[in-house]
């Protein structure tokens, strides 16, 4: 495999409410970047604008304008993401409808020109089982969906921090290899590794109870346990120390929200962006995947923030600015440049 390419989640330069797609790829490649994630809301947002309203031809169509302006900037798109709350569901007739939305975004992923789509852990609070074998033969139904396909298609299964049943690497790790397809692999998001097994936004410290043991040996798992030719690509991505925690009574603390998943939302980071709070040891990941693991696959930078809901016009170029900085470090840092 190559060299590492720059590349960024759609969502991370800025709030696709006030930010057009077409701006933030822009900044993207105008900053040096080569490939994009693209969020399905993109498509939507979209979508929305267009005679008809949302409509799945107009989600067609948004996948359509999308690629245009990726050709017209050379961008190449890696991801679609994400295909949230699939697995496990006890309603059959919703996982029936999950299946035609699968179907959708075979369409859509041909238009694209992309042939991975992301899978988060579901974190429905109801209506899933968390039955092993459920899961799995859900899964193995959307990969077999994936190998009809010309190209093939494949899908990359998130440990999601707050998942209802699945919130780890390992987790998701252990379903991969049950599934069994050679179209259904990980992503491995740096945020969600660390801020579940190290990280604790209710902690006055910002650390779970036994956080350094517990990272060390979720490390020494990944570099015994992990095949890395399962892993479709990687997000790297930080989180801020917050000033306090995350209880009732802070402003960010929302009740409706599980912690991780509230401190996700606003207070991601681009890796390495230390000045700004960053404290997860996400360096640490990407220095096994990368050095002791020999990942060479598709690395994105992705984040969510509070800040990216700035009015302000030049905000996607400023988010583009920082993730830029953040990839010329994180390539120095793991001596890929």
């Amino acid at each position: 495999m190559g060299m590492l390419q720059p590349a960024i989640a759609s969502n991370s330069l800025g709030h696709l409410s006030l930010h057009k797609i077409s701006k933030r790829l822009d900044q993207a490649a105008g900053h040096g970047f080569l490939e994009v994630e693209i969020v399905d809301d993109d498509l939507d947002t979209y979508a929305g604008t267009l005679p008809g309203g949302l409509s799945d031809a107009n989600r067609l169509e948004a996948a359509r304008h999308v690629r245009q302006e990726c050709d017209r900037l050379g961008l190449s798109i890696i991801v679609f993401q994400p295909f949230r709350f699939y697995e496990g569901l006890l309603d059959r007739d919703k996982h029936e409808k999950k299946l035609d939305k699968l179907r959708l975004w075979m369409q859509i992923v041909k238009i694209l020109r992309t042939t991975i789509i992301q899978i988060p852990t579901n974190w429905l609070q109801t209506g899933t089982t968390g039955d092993l074998d459920t899961i799995v033969q859900d899964l193995r139904k959307m990969a077999d969906v994936g190998l009809e396909q010309d190209p093939v298609v494949s899908f990359a299964y998130e440990g999601v921090a707050w998942g209802k049943y699945i919130d780890t690497w390992g987790g998701t790790w252990s379903v991969v290899q049950k599934v069994n397809r050679s179209n259904f692999g990980l992503c491995l998001d740096t945020f969600h590794m660390a801020g579940r097994v190290w990280g604790d936004p209710q902690s006055q410290t910002g650390k779970s109870l036994n956080a350094d043991s517990d990272f060390q040996q979720s490390l020494a798992e990944l570099v015994d346990n992990l095949d890395i030719s399962k892993v479709f690509y990687v997000q790297a991505g930080d989180a801020e120390l917050l000033n306090e925690p995350l209880l009732p009574g802070f402003a960010l603390y929302n009740p409706e929200q599980p912690p991780r998943m509230t401190w996700s939302r606003n207070a991601r980071l681009f890796p390495l962006e230390v000045d700004l709070g960053g404290y997860l040891p996400i360096m640490d990941i990407l220095d096994v995947l990368v050095n002791k693991l020999g990942y060479r696959g598709h690395m994105s930078l992705e984040l969510f923030s509070r800040n990216a809901f700035g009015s302000e016009e030049n905000t996607p170029e400023m988010f583009a600015i920082r993730a830029a900085k953040s990839w010329t470090a994180t390539m120095a840092k793991l001596g890929v440049q």
